[in-house]
C-alpha cells in the first residue's frame, strides 16, 4: 500500500490595531488572505510567517489556531497530468509586528482592508467561507470538508 500524500498549507488572517485585515491579490485567485504550502522540514508557524512575509512584506506573530480544513477535490494540476492530492489547511489569527507592504512573484497588490469590507473583495468561495469562520470564531476550532472542483461544495462543517 502506498503512503497517502497530502498537501499541508497554512493561512494567516492578520489583523492590525485599527481592525483592518491584510489581503493580497494573487495572479490566479484574486484577493485572499496570505498563506501557502508548508515546505519539507518546516513547522506550521515558521511556514505561515514566511508565507505572509513573502506575499505581503509584513512580519507577524501567530496567535491562535481558528480552523482546520480539508479540500478533498480530485483534479489535475495546471499541467493536466499530475493529480492534486487532498489539501489540509490550517488558519491562524496573526498580529503584525513590522515590515512594509509590498508585492511578490505571487502577488500584484497587498493592502489593509477594514474587517467589514473583506468579503466585498474575496471572490473565492472557499476563502470566503474560511474568512466567515474567522468572523464567527468564538473559541471553538472550525473544521470543514469541502471540494473546490468543479465547483465549491461544503460537505461538512462543525466546531471541535
Amino acid at each position: 500500500m502506498a503512503m497517502p500524500t497530502h498537501i499541508v498549507a497554512v493561512g494567516g488572517i492578520v489583523e492590525n490595531g485599527q481592525g483592518e485585515i491584510l489581503l493580497v491579490k494573487t495572479h490566479n485567485e484574486g484577493w485572499v488572505y496570505p498563506g501557502g504550502q508548508v515546505e519539507a522540514g518546516e513547522n506550521l508557524i515558521d511556514a505561515l510567517c514566511r508565507e505572509i512575509k513573502e506575499e505581503s512584506g509584513i512580519d507577524t506573530v501567530v496567535e491562535q489556531l481558528i480552523g482546520v480544513y480539508s479540500n478533498t477535490s480530485g483534479y489535475k494540476w495546471h499541467d493536466g497530468v499530475t493529480d492534486v492530492p487532498t489539501k489540509v489547511m490550517l488558519d491562524f489569527i496573526c498580529k503584525p509586528v513590522g515590515g512594509q507592504l509590498c508585492t511578490s512573484e505571487e502577488t500584484s497588490e497587498s493592502r489593509w482592508v477594514s474587517k467589514e469590507h473583506v468579503l466585498d473583495m474575496i471572490t473565492s468561495s472557499a476563502i470566503r467561507t474560511r474568512y466567515q469562520a474567522y468572523l464567527d470564531f468564538k473559541g471553538a476550532i472550525h473544521y470543514m470538508d469541502y471540494v473546490t472542483k468543479p465547483e465549491f461544495v461544503l460537505k461538512l462543517a462543525r466546531r471541535i
